[in-house]
């Protein structure tokens, strides 16, 4: 079995996504030359679910592209809970603040569009979770800002931290970085190019 042949059944064992996101990932794949960025159905889920459970009050997205895995999130969000989302891209800002209106959740999110970093420095905490899908040679400089505005009980996820398998020298070196990190523990999970889970220690 190869993981290819893994995600496909995982896929097909696994609600699938609304109406309005397929139109998303339809648009997405049409328009996009980097549409492999978007989270797609599979991680998409697996982030409602975590938030599902969770039921984070404030949010960090940091890397929106089309808005997938913020709709997901923003959908599963408790009442009065919002996320703060934010890209450089303002093009990209826009198709996911459509679809975001489209699937009812436009709400709950407030799209910052301009450099991650600061935008974070212009926030204050806590942050229940934190998802972290942008940048990849800048992981460490966004893990590091975000670590001091998480809950005591919060979650960060890091995307696509399988990347250090292939070479990509910013995610191994986040992955090494977030290893050696006392302050934490953590566990990464091969769901499509990985996603690892990061909490403070007791």
């Amino acid at each position: 079995m190869t993981f290819d042949e893994a995600e496909e059944y995982a896929l097909a064992h696994t609600t699938p996504a609304t109406e309005v996101l397929q139109r998303l990932g339809e648009e997405t794949q049409a328009t996009r030359d980097d549409a492999q960025m978007s989270v797609g159905p599979l991680e998409g889920a697996f982030l409602r679910f975590l938030v599902a459970l969770k039921q984070p009050r404030r949010v960090l997205e940091i890397g929106v592209f089309t808005g997938w895995s913020g709709i997901e999130m923003a959908t599963a969000l408790p009442d009065g809970a919002t996320i703060v989302a934010c890209d450089v891209n303002p093009e990209t800002t826009a198709i996911a603040k459509r679809y975001a209106e489209e699937s009812g959740v436009a709400d709950r999110i407030d799209y910052r569009v301009g450099p991650a970093q600061e935008t974070i420095a212009e926030l204050e905490g806590p942050f229940d979770l934190v998802f972290i899908d942008a940048w990849k040679p800048d992981y460490i400089e966004y893990y590091e800002a975000v670590l001091p505005k998480l809950a005591d009980d919060g979650v960060i996820l890091a995307d696509n931290t399988l990347g250090g398998l292939n070479g990509n020298e910013g995610i191994a070196a986040f992955n090494a970085h977030v290893m050696a990190d006392d302050r934490v523990e953590c566990v990464l999970v091969p769901i499509r190019d990985g996603v690892t889970l990061i909490r403070k220690r007791g």
